[in-house]
């Protein structure tokens, strides 16, 4: 496994809470950096664009303050797309800032590589096959973040066992695993698999940091996977969504159309979109969030259970 050590001497649990459209902000941020894990978020949640400048300097402000525990380094999330007509303006952004990772989506992230690594920084992109994945390695990224069958938004059709062996036999970078992984159980298993971090969108949704309506927090409690469908109707891309969700939109949850690729628009759907206001995200192991509590105490929680799912397995007959 590749894990640089300038994460690993600051993380209390390997874990990164990822980027979340619209919800992810810098509390939400700061609280999961201060209590040991990656905290990140999509460099289009500022808005307008000129707020990033201010967002940055107020998280690097709130991790510099002194701390009895690790503070995790903080990641932006950007998104390579024709439409996203910033992708140049957060990019020099984060060079300014030194932001320590960029997060990068969809297209292969040749000039965001030099330009990150120009000052030290490091680059992570998601990948939901491994034809992607070996596209992005080509482009020198440091790590791939694996986004299997299960996860929240834009997830892929494989299971996470296939995707980190066929991955891991031929990439030496630091690998990160997504796909439901809620628990501290979680991730011990990613870990137990070959991944270097696991990587959490849905279960910091049910925060009192994030910003999410009151009804989507309260639905993730209420729901569990078999609330969960696969559709690529909303962005045209594949995606898991809350069927309570839809259903009270006045859709069909099992009777929806395919959407279009060519019609996925992110400065639209940041705009405001129903697909994005209405229409809500999660991934299948939302069946471990119980309660809405504030990001210490969770993180905390999962601290305790990958522990002792470390201890159980370490303990098991099979292993001794």
């Amino acid at each position: 496994m590749s894990l640089p050590q300038s994460l690993s001497e600051n993380m209390s649990l390997p874990l990164i809470g990822a980027p979340l459209f619209i919800i992810s902000n810098p509390d939400l941020v700061i609280a999961q950096c201060r209590s040991g894990i990656i905290g990140s978020f999509p460099a289009l949640n500022a808005r307008p664009e000129s707020l990033l400048d201010d967002w940055l300097f107020q998280i690097k402000e709130a991790l510099a303050q002194p701390s009895d525990s690790p503070v995790a380094p903080f990641a932006v999330n950007q998104i390579c797309h024709p439409s996203n007509k910033r992708l140049e303006h957060d990019v020099r952004l984060c060079v300014k800032h030194q932001v320590p990772i960029v997060i990068t989506s969809l297209s292969p992230p040749a000039e965001i590589v030099q330009a990150v690594h120009s000052y030290g920084g490091l680059v992570f992109h998601d990948v939901i096959n491994v034809r992607h994945a070996k596209k992005a390695a080509q482009q020198g990224v440091d790590g791939l973040i694996l986004v299997a069958a299960g996860a929240g938004g834009h997830a892929g059709p494989m299971s996470p066992f296939a995707l980190v062996q066929e991955v891991r036999d031929w990439f030496e970078g630091t690998i990160i695993l997504s796909g439901a992984i809620a628990s501290g159980q979680a991730v011990a298993g990613a870990l137990a698999m070959g991944a270097d971090l696991a990587y959490s969108g849905t279960r910091f949704i049910a925060t009192t940091e994030a910003n999410a309506q009151p009804e989507y927090k309260q639905m993730l409690v209420d729901s569990a996977a078999s609330d969960i469908i696969y559709s690529s109707l909303f962005t045209g891309v594949l995606g898991n969504y809350l069927k309570p969700s839809i259903s009270r939109a006045g859709l069909d949850p099992d009777n929806l159309p395919e959407g279009d690729k060519d019609l996925m628009d992110f400065e639209k759907l940041s705009g405001g979109s129903k697909a994005w206001k209405d229409i809500w995200g999660a991934g299948q192991g939302l069946g471990a969030i119980d309660s809405v509590e504030d990001t210490a105490s969770i993180v905390s929680q999962m601290q305790r259970e990958f522990k002792q799912a470390v201890q159980n397995l370490a303990q098991s007959h099979w292993v001794t």
